[in-house]
């Protein structure tokens, strides 16, 4: 008596389609971290003659339209490829609108209350939608502070990627302890304050003149533009970012347990559900 082989099926490869639909939204976050790479160092790129007197005058519009297109483009994919529903654009506009309002809230040294809600929130809902909650809050902090400049698209892209790396991290940390995880995200707040000016003066530095060791001019090498630069930022504002600094740990070891398990239960609640078709299932 012979049997004859039972053909196993197992999981095959993914469709061409299915990775291209998942990549989508991947390249957007890159086209838009690449954006702003490239609109804070092309200053650099240029001979002397070819900088303008106001910084970023000109190309800011247009590096702020870019940005929102994308950023309309990354939920729009997310949205289709259900990885965000309409209940996680709610809460990014909440919390988006939350933050930004933070920004009234002023600290010692001159900083405010944004940061520390983009990082717990960053840390609870993942690197894109920290990314994306970034952007979306100091718009509308610009909005409710009056501060709309040619400096909104580039605190709107470094606040982003704060965003991103607080996701990051809050992968890394979540099956710490509470504590430990507290204050891993504390340092990382910490960090941010000096990280933050210090990206942020780049959208100017290049453009200053007259100030002789402090400034930047063609013809520097790496190593002379960083002590120039590191020369500038000790000088300006190291002082107000390591109080921005400690104010921000300050508040995430204080209040931010709290903040942060409210965030968790929000996004365990808009995590995907899988749902199995009765008709896929195999019977005996």
């Amino acid at each position: 008596m012979s049997t004859a082989a039972i053909p196993r099926s197992g999981p095959g490869p993914e469709p061409l389609e299915s990775r291209i639909t998942r990549a989508r939204p991947v390249v957007v976050y890159v086209l838009m971290t690449l954006l702003g790479v490239a609109a804070f160092l092309y200053p650099f790129w240029l001979p002397g003659n070819s900088l303008p007197n106001d910084a970023h005058a000109g190309d800011a519009p247009l590096v702020a339209a870019l940005a929102a297109v994308l950023v309309v483009v990354a939920v729009s994919l997310e949205v289709r490829r259900r990885t965000m529903t309409g209940a996680t654009v709610a809460i990014l506009g909440v919390l988006a609108a939350s933050a930004g309002l933070l920004r009234l809230l002023d600290l010692p040294g001159g900083g405010n209350g944004i940061f520390f809600l983009i990082v717990l929130a960053g840390a609870a809902f993942g690197p894109r939608f920290g990314f994306l909650l970034g952007l979306c809050a100091m718009a509308v902090g610009a909005i409710v502070t009056g501060g709309i400049g040619p400096w909104l698209p580039f605190q709107m892209l470094v606040l982003a990627w704060i965003g991103a790396g607080a996701g990051y991290l809050g992968r890394a940390t979540a099956r710490l302890g509470p504590r430990v995880e507290l204050v891993a995200l504390a340092a990382y707040g910490w960090g941010c304050g000096f990280a933050y000016g210090a990206i942020m003066n780049l959208w100017f530095w290049p453009f200053q003149q007259g100030n002789g060791s402090l400034e930047w001019h063609p013809g520097l090498t790496f190593t002379e533009t960083l002590q120039h630069y590191w020369s500038f930022y000790v000088a300006t504002s190291f002082g107000w970012d390591a109080a921005g600094a400690l104010a921000n740990a300050a508040i995430i070891l204080l209040i931010g347990g709290a903040v942060l398990r409210s965030l968790r239960r929000f996004a365990h609640r808009l995590d995907p559900i899988v749902e199995l078709d009765p008709a896929s299932v195999l019977t005996p």
